[in-house]
């Protein structure tokens, strides 16, 4: 059935692109008339009488929905003056009796019922088409700006960190001040690097797993891969905001492990996110690293890395919690999104 549409669309679009040619359009008026003209002849003998404009009615038809309003019209008029002459009783004589008249009047009405049928469906075609082509334009500008508006926020935020990079060096001699800048400069170039991965046009159908591992793989390199990375990640789709924030909260998790758990250099960090419950993700990190500090309270924590990620697990709605078990499992349990 598919094929049989496809075939039918074909061929409306092959007559629409032709329909400036106005000797083609009244040509296939007239072909279509001669075609129903010798299948009439032909079929004769096989009707019973009565059936004049029998195939005269598909040829009306198909000239009207292909070739429009005027060549329909003259495919009509040719079409009730030969089965006026060749087909009613008395044959070729053109008999004005009033039956043949009703026949005739009828044959007429219908024709002309059907051709203003199909002319209004081919202007609203037409203004639909016209529509189509204005939003396909408008989607394609609208992508554009919007491609341009993203780079630019990637662009300020690198700015930004820049920005913070020369100020961190007229603070050389405030060790905490300098730290404070560093970080700060760190995740805004983690934010920029992240934006152009996620609004970029080409990874709109990137894998959230390899998108992780992108990220993770960026903030590790600085280890030169003596760190061990594995990711577990299903082939799933999330909403872009709720990647952002995801892929955020990943980040502050690892740059946190490569400062407390691989003081060495070295290591293995594990990312996981499982899915089996239809409403719930758990993304879980874990490092190889000492874990957590004998006795720390991380209720009573107040370093800016742990309110980071509780700031973003309120954000995703969701709850956050760390295991030290051979190191430091953190685990992110949030809504899915639709």
């Amino acid at each position: 059935m598919y094929r049989v549409e496809g075939f039918f669309r074909k061929i409306t679009c092959w007559f629409r692109k032709r329909e400036d040619q106005t000797a083609f359009r009244y040509g296939v008026a007239v072909a279509f008339f001669g075609v129903a003209l010798g299948l009439r002849f032909v079929s004769d003998k096989a009707l019973p009488p009565g059936f004049p404009f029998l195939t005269f009615f598909p040829a009306v038809m198909l000239t009207a929905w292909l070739v429009g309003l005027w060549p329909g019209i003259l495919c009509a008029a040719l079409s009730a003056l030969a089965a006026w002459f060749f087909f009613i009783p008395p044959v070729f004589s053109l008999d004005v009796s009033p039956p043949v008249l009703v026949a005739l009047g009828f044959f007429l009405i219908v024709s002309a019922v059907d051709i203003a049928v199909i002319h209004g469906m081919r202007l609203a075609q037409a203004k639909l088409s016209v529509e189509r082509n204005t939003n396909a334009a408008l989607v394609v500008h609208q992508k554009t700006l919007y491609a341009e508006l993203q780079h630019r926020i990637a662009n300020n935020l690198a700015f930004v960190a820049s920005m913070l990079t020369l100020q961190s060096k007229k603070l050389e001699g405030n060790r905490e001040a300098t730290d404070a800048l560093t970080d700060a400069r760190l995740r805004l170039e983690t934010l920029s690097r992240i934006h152009r991965k996620l609004y970029d046009p080409d990874n709109v159908n990137v894998p959230l797993r390899t998108l992780l591992r992108d990220i993770a793989e960026d903030v590790l390199h600085t280890r030169d891969g003596r760190i061990r990375l594995e990711v577990e990640v299903p082939d799933i789709t999330l909403p872009a905001e709720q990647v952002m924030t995801l892929s955020l909260f990943v980040v502050e998790v690892l740059t946190n492990s490569l400062k407390h758990a691989f003081s060495a250099g070295q290591g293995a960090v594990t990312i996981r996110l499982d899915d089996t419950k239809p409403d719930v993700l758990v993304l879980s990190i874990r490092d190889d690293g000492p874990g957590l500090p004998s006795g720390f309270d991380l209720a009573a924590s107040k370093s800016l890395g742990m309110r980071i990620l509780h700031s973003f697990a309120r954000t995703l709605k969701g709850d956050v919690a760390f295991t030290s078990d051979r190191g430091l499992k953190t685990c992110l349990t949030f809504a899915r999104l639709a």
